[in-house]
């Protein structure tokens, strides 16, 4: 029998910074995964140069049934941190849009960092060992011939199955009787009815303010071969509810009242010519005929104008579905925050177990935030350890 002070079930973002961070903290620490190498879902992460974090991180960017949950563990290790740690370790980095941080080279370096300072903390690795059975008696936790006062469940979410992702944290939370939110996909391309027109569309983009419910982002939106993808719908995919549409501001920025100007200014002209400025051509044609605005605007009742105004500026799809956790990037919901101490991660009614990253019911936004969420949660973890 191996003894060690933790054991961390899952060796993503959030169990190797845990692990890491515990190991330099003179902790016996031992992580097990089912997989045959470490950081799977950081590799493919970003296009492969992996979105790290998000210079713009607050707790109001982050989904959770208590939405101040995040704040305690997103205070005491920020981007700057992370970002020092990445600095340390040589790795070239760059900003894109919106406070996004990414590799110059690639996600690899990430994955190494990140084992290396495991190294440093003389973390024990068990690659390839599925976990079985958890037992818990006299205060310590057992799997296989491996024991310890304190389990960190780093499993994730089951978004992206084909990369080894399971609801496996759900099943082990409720075994120790822990309370699971309806996990549902997440920054996920959202489907439209097989006789729905825009399908035609497939390949098309333009830049748009998606709403679901109370939430809108203003970014690209994508016509797919079974629905909208793009960044502005993959963030509000997260607060879709099925059944509710989703409402799209076509041509964002423009004063009310800029057909019926167009139609004094330029009478001759046609509302799909003006939309060929605007959109790109294939969507501009299919929204003039969805429209029923043929001719030219000297033509056209301004009253008819002022509708097709605000058609364009809430144009409200209904998707049919999501493509589920196959493509989901992350999950909504998870093992509940109610569970959990927000300072430590520790399961409140089960002394020594903890729950990090993904598996709990805290999700970010597009754009480094989840893996923010993992290096915090890891962290906090790690320092209760």
């Amino acid at each position: 029998m191996k003894n060690y002070d933790a054991i961390v079930l899952g060796a993503g973002a959030a169990g190797l910074m845990c692990a890491a961070v515990a190991g330099q903290r003179g902790k016996r620490v031992l992580v097990i995964d089912h997989a045959e190498k470490a950081g799977k879902k950081i590799l493919i992460s970003g296009g492969g140069r992996c979105n790290f974090t998000n210079t713009g991180t607050a707790p109001d960017r982050f989904l959770s049934a208590n939405p101040h949950f995040a704040r305690s563990a997103l205070a005491r290790y920020t981007p700057a941190d992370f970002l020092g740690l990445v600095e340390r370790h040589g790795i070239a980095w760059h900003e894109k849009t919106l406070g996004q941080l990414f590799c110059d080279g690639s996600a690899r370096q990430i994955v190494a960092m990140l084992l290396d300072e495991c190294d440093k903390g003389a973390v024990d690795f068990a690659f390839g060992r599925p976990v079985g059975a958890v037992d818990h008696a006299d205060g310590r936790f057992r799997i296989g011939d491996a024991h310890a006062p304190a389990l960190v469940i780093a499993t994730g979410g089951p978004s992206i199955p084909k990369m080894g992702a399971s609801g496996f944290a759900y099943d082990l939370a409720r075994h120790f009787g822990l309370k699971v939110v309806e996990p549902r996909p997440a920054l996920v391309p959202l489907t439209l009815g097989g006789d729905d027109p825009f399908r035609a569309l497939a390949g098309v983009a333009t830049g748009v303010v998606a709403r679901a419910g109370k939430a809108a982002f203003r970014g690209a939106m994508l016509f797919t071969h079974r629905g909208l993808s793009g960044p502005a719908v993959l963030q509000v995919s997260s607060y879709w509810r099925h059944g509710e549409p989703i409402v799209v501001d076509l041509l964002p920025g423009r004063d009310e009242g800029w057909l019926r100007d167009a139609k004094r200014a330029t009478p001759r002209a046609s509302v799909g010519k003006l939309l060929a400025g605007a959109v790109p051509q294939r969507l501009g044609e299919a929204l003039t005929g969805a429209l029923g605005l043929s001719g030219e605007l000297a033509n056209l009742p301004d009253a008819k104008l002022a509708a097709a105004e605000r058609a364009l500026a809430e144009w409200r799809f209904l998707p049919s579905g999501s493509e589920g956790f196959a493509k989901a990037e992350v999950t909504v919901g998870g093992i509940s925050t109610a569970e959990l101490s927000s300072q430590t991660m520790e399961a409140k009614k089960v002394p020594g177990l903890y729950v990090v990253g993904e598996a709990v019911d805290v999700t970010g936004w597009l754009g480094g935030y989840n893996f923010q969420w993992a290096w915090a949660s890891g962290w906090a973890a790690a320092q209760a350890l």
